[in-house]
């Protein structure tokens, strides 16, 4: 099903002016990032400041010997905070790029609503085997393969909610972008807390009581969630071959994912480096209580919903004077202002204290003006690949997107090992450096890019000015 409307009158398929099918979507997707972003917060401060630090916990750990060999084969001798960080790169590469097998999967094999199940079902059963040392990585491959599943099928559901034409599609993504954000902000605060009180293995498992709510959800909803469209077989026994238009398309997004990719790298690691940093470099005392390093990752998720409806506004002023940029613009703009924010946590030495701790003020900055950069930049990319895809591949191209996530996760977790040799501030400068160069280059870019990721399939023209994309 492409472009058609689930059945049924406006007034009973709706909710808020949107399909029921939309906040189904966006709900599971919600559990979704409270189980992961739980796993964010908590995954390298467990593995540096516990797990790692005992060696006769770590010889429990099944295939970890093994595991290690191969990681230092490649890149040499690892302290633990070095192999923490180039674990969490990997696991977090695949969480992102194994969505491109998942969405593969949900196109060709086995259909988009049972890779959702499936890759919930998976998830949480990683999440409580987190609970023992022994099935540590085992947990670990379990989230990662079920996060493929899930999440390379359940945003490439959102386009056959709505017809071709319909105006709702328009911030649809920006509506599904809160849900992530919502369980963003809640994990951190929620498995942190848990996790300080009653330990990490607690921590973990409200994680995964999280992901089996969102399995609940899904299954619950599928009567608004659109048929799986059946495939008539072509006689050749093969699907008709892309139109021209759609190969065009095709080529942009594939052109413009290095980009992406520069701008994840900077992105990862604030799920990575950043929460040493504020551990090791950052003065966290407020008024005698010591603030716990995974809430910092809940201002993530808290700042969308302040800034999407912020930038939403300012798009609507900008249209109305016939100024709003396009999409690729508003992708540079979001890239160079992450950058930029990524920079100011170079001068933590120059704001130190005589304890040789920045102010907890600048972290806060940081989450302020990075955040407003994401809202045009995360969201906008996801809607790019979600709605320039052809159908036939849409599952799998939105993989792709989650595969410079990936490319990003892996250079941030090589990195790691800089962050320890170069120091902090040259270190969150060359990442600056990286994610604003990726701006610009979007930005030099967009004649080009804007002709190839046109829709109308007649003439390569400009991409249309749209608020979500």
């Amino acid at each position: 099903m492409d472009g058609t409307a689930a059945a049924g009158t406006p007034e009973k398929t709706d909710l808020f002016g949107q399909p029921k099918g939309l906040w189904i979507l966006s709900g599971t997707e919600f559990w979704d990032r409270i189980s992961f972003h739980g796993m964010v917060a908590m995954l390298v401060l467990y593995m540096t400041g516990d797990l790692l630090l005992h060696p006769d916990r770590v010889a429990t750990i099944i295939g970890f010997a093994p595991y290690r060999a191969a990681l230092e084969a490649l890149s040499g001798t690892l302290s633990p905070q070095a192999l923490a960080l180039q674990t969490f790169g990997y696991y977090y590469a695949c969480v992102t790029g194994l969505p491109l097998v998942g969405g593969w999967m949900g196109d060709r094999v086995i259909g988009r609503k049972l890779a959702v199940g499936g890759g919930a079902a998976m998830m949480t059963a990683g999440h409580f085997a987190l609970a023992f040392d022994r099935t540590f990585l085992i947990a670990l491959v379990l989230l990662m393969c079920g996060a493929g599943l899930l999440r390379g099928n359940l945003s490439a559901q959102i386009k056959s909610l709505y017809a071709d034409g319909d105006p709702r599609e328009v911030n649809a993504f920006q509506y599904y972008y809160l849900g992530i954000n919502f369980g963003a902000a809640a994990a951190p605060i929620l498995s942190g807390s848990v996790a300080a009180i009653w330990g990490w293995h607690a921590g973990f498992a409200v994680a995964g009581f999280g992901m089996l709510i969102g399995l609940a959800l899904y299954l619950a909803g599928q009567r608004w969630l659109p048929a799986e469209r059946q495939r008539a077989p072509q006689p050749s026994g093969k699907r008709p071959p892309l139109t021209p238009g759609e190969r065009r398309r095709v080529l942009g997004l594939l052109l413009i994912w290095p980009m992406v990719v520069g701008y994840w790298t900077a992105q990862a690691q604030i799920w990575n480096v950043y929460n040493i940093w504020l551990r090791d470099t950052v003065n966290l005392d407020v008024g005698g209580f010591e603030v716990p390093v995974p809430w910092f990752q809940s201002l993530d998720g808290l700042a969308p919903g302040l800034f999407i409806p912020l930038v939403l506004w300012i798009w609507s002023l900008q249209a109305r004077r016939g100024r709003e940029p396009d999409v690729l613009t508003k992708l540079a703009i979001g890239s160079v202002i992450f950058g930029l924010s990524v920079g100011l946590l170079a001068a933590g030495p120059l704001l130190a204290n005589a304890q040789g701790r920045a102010p907890i003020a600048l972290p806060l900055l940081f989450h302020v003006t990075s955040n407003f950069g994401a809202m045009y930049y995360a969201p906008v990319v996801l809607g790019l690949y979600g709605t320039r895809a052809p159908q036939s591949l849409r599952g799998t191209l939105v993989g792709v997107n989650y595969m410079a996530v990936a490319a990003g996760s892996v250079l941030s977790g090589w990195m790691g090992g800089l962050y320890e040799s170069m120091g902090p501030a040259p270190f969150w400068l060359l990442n600056a450096a990286i994610c604003t160069g990726a701006g610009l280059g979007i930005a030099l870019g967009a004649p080009l890019l804007n002709r190839l990721l046109a829709q109308d399939e007649d003439k390569a023209a400009s991409l249309p000015q749209t608020r979500s994309c």
